[in-house]
């Protein structure tokens, strides 16, 4: 089965005249507002089709509006989001907010600040949005009519505001906001201010790509008078916790929840420090009373893994969040933990479903939890009903939901594929779309996106694996092509529909790369045992896998089986590093960001050790020393043959940085021809737009070098 993505076609020139008057017009109108002659523009530039010849570039990638935070208002008529922008020039972007009707009809763009603006909500009550927009004042909350007009500054908390959630009555705010309660090395030793220094006496003093900066992450719950936040009402409900909630890094609004009659708070946090931080991940979830300033545990028994994301039910009787079984696995299976407070009882609604879940909601009559799931490599959204525990999946096809919210019996949601950016959809119940936001339609009507494919493979031990094959635009089954084997991260992140802005296929292809992206063991949305089978076996099974994919596709007559290439990020960065000596002369040039080289060192520098000691099956001092210390790339360094890039940013902490200089040192020391792209400011992620595009140059200068044929 195949897709391929079909638009329909505009006329550049004409469009290009359009853009030019709008220009015109934009330039006239910012000239009468007395605007800086300098000042930034993120508006659709349509001189990036120029010599792209209807193929995607990296500048291209850079001016897709990256669409996120979809809200739906309380009268269920209208939908809030954001959408952020980049100034590849500027080497910045700025996030706006936009409404439309629930149609997709009426899109207008709401915030014009000189910043960005986010955590954009409609407020429970009134026909007002509430955002978060820095000023001098730093982030603080701000208000604004639905058209964006009477924008008023409604909070001035000392520090700003880093999110915040109205309550269900709109009487009140719970925000979050750092709260620092560690000492400095230069507040300790006051007589000496210059000095430069950190003070070290427990474990995650770093993590994933910033060091502890002597704050923690809190909530505060406060009166809204008048519409204004009250400073005298302010309560921390975490005060003097050396704890975060969210939960870093990666943790959101999303887990923290107000319950209908706005008189408690769920949140989730993981209330440890240091090596017990570290090396678990037993977070739970706790129920904040504002009335009494109690907080109670629902998890503190039979919950030993992370638990988080917790929604009340609309009566406020039950309360649904998401947990993981096992403590100290961070990609165990995410189940569905339903608790009734009037019973006290607490189940697992999702026992016997294969599948993770996340993201619930209560339909309104609390019969039934939406949720989405993955399966085959792809996101999608379901339903259960809870008395009888029937799950129904709502929507099919190749795509990620990324998230949703119900309206009436409508499901609006946010979808990606490989062949689109994200766009808002509404769904009916019987699963079928319409797509409601367009805010990428412009570069998509000018490109072709190459055709993606769904291929089973069998593996080395008889069983079928999904890999996706993405062609070129223009593909001819009469040539030849070089073809690239994609290694994924994670390890357990699955080679979904994501349209990524760093490892995007479609623009892999469209510099005449075939692309083989295996679902190897180890990635999720296959079933647990699938998923888990890579812990402790990372040069094991997945790596058959990977041999498997790239011996089944070098057979087509269209694939070079002299030009191959394989790359990949973070576990697929090992992956490219083990494969270098392992490959057996398959592969002609090798691409490794950010990969792990040393075991032993990868387990001496990094900062989450439930991780490790879970995927390595301990510390290598251990007797005896665990047999994953065998899949560490160094061991083969003498078997490298083949020219690598190797690529790292300073700030990445999770596989610090001097992996990717152990690695290549060594290939330089014995010869091997490589390079090393060294970013001083970016971390695990190139995240700055030039340092993007930067990447992508050297990226393909690199694969072109030894894949390419010179004519």
């Amino acid at each position: 089965m195949a897709v391929q993505c079909i638009r329909k076609k505009t006329n550049y020139k004409h469009m290009k005249k359009y853009y030019s008057l709008l220009f015109l017009a934009v330039a006239l109108v910012l000239s009468s507002c007395n605007q800086a002659a300098d000042e930034i523009s993120y508006e659709n530039d349509p001189s990036i089709f120029e010599n792209a010849q209807g193929r995607m570039t990296p500048e291209m990638m850079w001016s897709f509006g990256r669409l996120s935070d979809m809200q739906i208002s309380p009268d269920q008529k209208s939908i809030l989001y954001g959408v952020k922008k980049y100034n590849l020039k500027a080497n910045k972007g700025k996030n706006s907010l936009y409404t439309m009707s629930i149609d997709g009809s009426s899109e207008i763009q709401i915030t014009h600040t000189d910043g960005s603006v986010w955590n954009g909500l409609w407020h429970p009550t009134k026909n007002i949005i509430g955002y978060i927009y820095a000023d001098e004042n730093g982030a603080q909350l701000w208000e604004a009519n639905p058209d964006g007009s009477d924008a008023k500054r409604r909070s001035n908390i000392e520090g700003g505001i880093t999110g915040f959630k109205y309550s269900p009555d709109g009487n009140s705010l719970m925000f979050t906001k750092d709260v620092k309660l560690d000492n400095t090395a230069t507040e300790k030793h006051e007589d000496l201010p210059e000095a430069k220094a950190r003070i070290i006496d427990e474990l995650m003093y770093r993590h994933w790509s910033e060091w502890h900066d002597y704050k923690y992450s809190h909530i505060f719950i406060a009166n809204m008078d008048d519409g204004i936040l009250g400073d005298e009402s302010t309560k921390d409900l975490m005060e003097g916790e050396r704890h975060d909630c969210p939960m870093k890094p990666w943790g959101g609004l999303e887990q923290i929840s107000w319950s209908p009659d706005s008189k408690k708070i769920a949140y989730a946090c993981k209330k440890m420090t240091g090596k017990e931080y570290a090396t678990r991940t037993n977070s739970e979830i706790y129920i904040y009373t504002i009335e009494s300033n109690e907080t109670t545990c629902l998890t503190k028994e039979g919950f030993d893994g992370y638990d988080h994301d917790p929604v009340f039910s609309h009566s406020g009787n039950m309360i649904a969040w998401k947990s993981m079984e096992e403590d100290g696995f961070e990609a165990d299976k995410e189940r569905i933990i339903l608790h009734d407070f009037e019973t006290t009882e607490t189940i697992d609604l999702s026992e016997g479903f294969d599948q993770n879940s996340s993201q619930f909601v209560f339909s309104e009559n609390d019969e039934y939890i939406y949720f989405i799931s993955g399966v085959n490599a792809t996101y999608q959204v379901y339903s259960m009903q809870i008395a009888t525990r029937e799950i129904k999946q709502i929507t099919t096809g190749w795509h990620n939901y990324q998230s949703f919210a119900l309206a009436g019996d409508q499901i609006i949601g946010t979808k990606m594929s490989m062949s689109m950016p994200t766009e808002i959809f509404a769904i009916d119940q019987k699963g079928l779309e319409t797509q409601l936001s367009h805010v990428n339609d412009w570069i998509l009507d000018e490109i072709e996106m190459g055709k993606v494919e769904e291929r089973w493979i069998e593996t080395s031990d008889g069983k079928q694996m999904l890999t996706w094959v993405i062609y070129p635009p223009g593909f001819d089954s009469t040539k030849q092509y070089p073809a690239l084997l994609y290694c994924q991260g994670g390890p357990q992140s699955a080679v979904s529909q994501f349209f990524s802005y760093r490892w995007n296929f479609q623009i892999m292809a469209s510099h005449d790369y075939i692309i083989v992206a295996p679902n190897r063991r180890g990635l999720p949305t296959f079933g647990q045992e699938w998923n888990d089978q890579i812990s402790g076996d990372y040069g094991g099974q997945n790596m058959l896998d990977y041999f498997s994919a790239i011996d089944a596709l070098k057979k087509e007559s269209y694939i070079d089986d002299q030009r191959l290439g394989a790359l990949g990020a973070s576990y697929g960065g090992y992956s490219v590093f083990w494969l270098a000596g392992h490959h057996e002369g398959r592969f002609k040039s090798f691409i490794s960001h950010c990969g792990i080289y040393n075991f032993e060192s990868m387990y001496g520098s990094t900062e989450e050790y439930f991780f490790v000691n879970k995927d390595y099956e301990g510390a290598y001092w251990e007797d005896p020393k665990p047999k994953s210390y065998e899949f560490s790339p160094h061991l083969a360094i003498d078997k490298w043959d083949t020219p690598i890039l190797i690529v790292t940013g300073e700030h990445d902490y999770r596989i610090p940085y001097t992996q990717s200089l152990e690695a290549f040192n060594a290939a330089q020391l014995r010869g091997v021809e490589s390079k090393l792209l060294f970013f001083p400011e970016e971390t695990h992620f190139v995240l700055a737009p030039q340092s993007a595009v930067l990447w992508q140059r050297e990226f393909f200068e690199w694969l072109d070098k030894d894949l390419k044929i010179v004519e």
